[in-house]
């Protein structure tokens, strides 16, 4: 009985081709679009699971408040993860990760010398890929960073210097020191594995001074602390949650003299209603599930881009099933007289239901078997889109396979259940007499009922895409505060030492280059913030006590060359002594709260305990993306020595008219006064749109899932009327003799669905403009979502379907009216 009916199944489907061909084509680019997002969402939920004991890992946060700023962090104290080993059982072992930026690494192979600046170079304790067990292709995890001078590297960096000769045992010369450091071990490409946190090298962290020299403090914040827990502790939540309640007491003792080092007792800085606490989280969330946790070291998405994702596919998937639906029910006149013949032959009812249910499932099968073919097909351009790496055997894996078939019997049955009741309801003696409920207002109102649902959600999608769109736009043309074009920056500067201004100066004289200036940091990248106090005049009484800045150190040419513009006083000028000035942003003098900022001085205990006076005041600007709300900044002279970041960039403003002229003569320059440091830079603009990428993609899936939405509407809308066409042929034929226009036709035939289409735009407005004003909650700044788009987004939807509907209404209006005539 079962390969009987899946004969039938089959001859039906070669019977009525046109409705097979739009119900398999629904169905399989539904499917495929719900495969593409199974595998996206299973590749980042795959994110550190690999680790060996990711269960009983944790990531150390610190949540901070000082005054009015109040920040999270994926970063701690140098001396956290030894005081939290030494005081709590629960806590076995602990690994720091410092960054310590850009650097030159040098091989040498006889008079041949290999040269690159590396970024991922992450300075770790000895005992990283013990704690993190990142796979090893040579060397063992125990004892390659056991030594000082080792380095471990991934497989395409070893390729990089090495070619196909053993890296083990290899020298590497790092930084301008040409500090030796010897391959001790080979790791797995990053690009290979779903890991939070990815590098291109590992070096011991005891090379570097600036995490030793700070190891007392606990408000120098820029190592990363990763804790691994017992395996009881690890199991039992409550214990994690009492372990974390000991952690404030633990701050409070041990982190008493390092606050009162800079001046801030700790139990004044606590009354005083500000907070340092440290926080517990679990390695396989770090990914997910970081909401506002800053971290540069961290890859970090948000579950809620996978929620959205997954509505995307069910909705999708349930637009697919739907088409197969109304398209069952258009069909159920042509099947009628076949149901009752059977019936009176004496099939049961659930013989014919069993008989449709297979129609379902060959075609869903067909279907199946066609998206797997088109996401082999798409998969190299999807990873593109999405910027992922998947490849197509993920399909066999991690139980994807299961999903398919699992969602292949679904589909059969959310397509196939209601056709199968509906179609075997019919009785034979009214079938046979002619007489059926097929065209009755009920099931005329299911159809187009299931029609609003596929355009409300196509529209939805069409308003949700624009308005991305518009909010990215608006981030990448918005005034940031400073002129973001034509500045060039150079990076590695601080690899010319003593001659860097005198590089600066001679750069300065090429007719293209208008300004330069230097500094410790540039906008997106490597801004330094500490505790200040500022200090109280007679008349300033209810100023901040205290006060977190984020600062560079710069000369008197960079507020002219980013044209930033001061509201009050002045910029650094060569004509005095700046050395212990400063210029604070508008909320940072907001913040503070003097009645007149000019003149007035803030205290910075973490250097020399010095006082500088504020000598101006800059509109604000954005130092970074539009995610971020502007925080309170200063400018400090670099001949202060206020802190030294070890970093250093040249920007220069420069004319568009002869880029490329003007970058062969700075690298020519460049390799002048620094021939052993390649040359390096980027323009600030794109380094603007790079803190967008993530939205960008975001921005082009949606864009792809809402076309295949409303061309899944479509395709549906075509079966309809192309359906409603063919039962009213005999009155199409009748109206053209009697003297209807073409125009009249097509009228006649699109204004239902018209209504059915207008009627979604009016229920996916309120819906979409809810969830997209959550989405843009995420951005600092953002647009007000604009009137027009609701119109425009259903404007475009009504076209679409106009189009549609009107191919198929031309077609029947132009047959011979004889011809129409004579078919009943």
């Amino acid at each position: 009985m079962f390969k009987n009916n899946f004969k039938i199944a089959f001859r039906n489907a070669f019977r009525y081709k046109s409705n097979s061909i739009i119900n398999i084509s629904g169905l399989a680019i539904g499917l495929t679009c719900v495969i593409l997002i199974a595998l996206f969402v299973t590749d980042e939920l795959s994110y550190d699971q690999f680790f060996n004991d990711a269960d009983q890992v944790y990531r150390v946060n610190l949540n901070g408040k000082m005054g009015d700023d109040e920040f999270y962090a994926g970063y701690t104290p140098p001396p956290a993860g030894e005081t939290l080993v030494a005081n709590f059982p629960e806590i076995e072992s602990y690994t720091r990760i410092y960054r310590p930026g850009v650097d030159v690494l040098e091989y040498a192979n006889g008079d041949e010398k290999q040269t690159f600046n590396e970024e991922n170079v992450y300075a770790v304790d000895a005992n990283f890929l013990e704690v993190l067990s990142y796979p090893m292709l040579q060397g063992d995890s125990k004892n390659s960073l056991q030594e000082k001078n080792s380095v471990v590297v991934t497989k395409s960096i070893a390729k990089k210097y090495f070619g196909d000769v053993d890296p083990l045992g290899k020298i590497l010369f790092y930084g301008n020191e040409r500090k030796p450091l010897k391959v001790t071990g080979v790791l797995e490409d990053m690009s290979n594995l779903h890991a939070s946190v990815k590098f291109d090298m590992l070096v011991p962290v005891s090379n570097f001074e600036s995490v030793k020299r700070f190891n007392w403090s606990w408000v120098w914040l820029q190592v990363a602390t990763y804790v691994k827990l017992t395996e009881k502790a690890a199991s039992n939540p409550a214990a994690i949650a009492h372990l974390e309640s000991q952690f404030p007491e633990l701050i409070r003792v041990h982190a008493a003299n390092a606050f009162d080092r800079i001046g801030q007792p700790y139990e004044e800085f606590l009354e005083n209603g500000n907070k340092w606490d440290l926080h517990l989280q679990s390695l396989t969330d770090i990914h997910l599930h970081s909401g506002e946790i800053e971290s540069v070291i961290s890859e970090q998405n948000s579950i809620k881009n996978l929620y959205v994702f997954a509505v995307i596919a069910f909705f999708i998937i349930v637009l697919a099933s739907v088409n197969f639906v109304n398209l069952a029910t258009a069909q159920a006149a042509k099947r009628s007289k076949e149901i009752g013949i059977r019936k009176v032959l004496g099939s049961p009812r659930i013989q014919l239901i069993k008989q449709f249910l297979a129609e379902a499932i060959f075609y869903t099968v067909v279907s199946t078997i066609l998206a797997v073919l088109l996401v082999w097909v798409l998969l190299p351009s999807f990873n593109q889109l999405a910027g992922k790496t998947i490849s197509f055997h993920s399909i066999f894996e991690n139980g994807i396979w299961v999903f398919i078939i699992a969602l292949s019997l679904l589909t059969a049955f959310l397509a196939g259940i209601y056709p199968a009741f509906y179609l075997t309801s019919f009785k034979a003696v009214n079938v046979l007499k002619g007489i059926s409920k097929v065209s009755n207002s009920k099931d005329s109102f299911i159809r187009n009922g299931l029609v609003v649902f596929q355009f409300t959600v196509a529209i939805i999608m069409i308003i949700a895409t624009s308005i991305v769109y518009l909010q990215l736009n608006y981030t990448q043309n918005r005034d940031l505060g400073y002129d973001k074009e034509n500045l060039l920056v150079l990076q590695n500067t601080e690899k010319l030492n003593s001659s860097e201004e005198s590089f600066r100066s001679e750069l300065e004289t090429l007719s293209e280059v208008k300004s330069a200036s230097i500094s410790s940091g540039m906008l997106t990248r490597n801004s330094f913030g500490d505790f200040y106090f500022p200090e109280a005049l007679n008349s300033d009484n209810n100023i901040a006590k205290d006060i977190i800045l984020q600062s560079y150190l710069v000369d008197e040419h960079f507020i002219s060359t980013l044209d930033l513009k001061l509201i009050e006083g002045r910029g650094f000028d060569t004509n005095f002594n700046d050395s212990l000035s400063v210029v604070l942003n508008e909320a940072a003098a907001k913040q503070i709260g003097w009645e007149n900022p000019i003149g007035s001085m803030i205290q910075y205990p973490g250097g020399r305990m010095e006082s500088y006076k504020v000598v101006g005041v800059l509109k604000d600007f954005n130092l970074e993306s539009l995610h971020s709300h502007i925080t309170p900044f200063a400018l400090f002279s670099n001949t202060s020595g206020s802190y030294d970041t070890g970093v250093s960039y040249i920007t220069l403003k420069v004319k568009s008219d002869n880029i490329g002229g003007l970058m062969s003569a700075i690298e020519k320059k460049w390799n002048v006064y620094q021939p052993t440091v390649p040359f390096e830079y980027s323009f600030l603009d794109d380094d603007l749109n790079a803190a967008y990428l993530s939205d960008q993609r975001q921005a082009n899936l949606f864009g792809v899932f809402s076309f295949l939405t409303i061309f899944i509407a479509c395709i549906g809308l075509l079966g309809l009327i192309a359906f409603t066409a063919q039962q009213k042929t005999k009155e199409i034929g009748i109206r053209k003799v009697l003297g209807a226009s073409m125009i009249e036709i097509v009228q006649m035939l699109a204004r239902e669905f018209v209504t059915v289409i207008i009627i979604a735009m009016l229920i996916a407005t309120p819906v979409a403009w809810y969830f997209m004003d959550k989405w843009l909650q995420g951005f600092a700044y953002k647009i007000d979502i604009p009137w027009w788009v609701f119109l425009v987004s259903g404007g475009m939807a009504l076209v679409i379907a106009m189009i549609t509907m009107g191919f198929q209404a031309i077609k029947a209006a132009i047959v011979n009216p004889v011809k129409s005539l004579r078919t009943e």
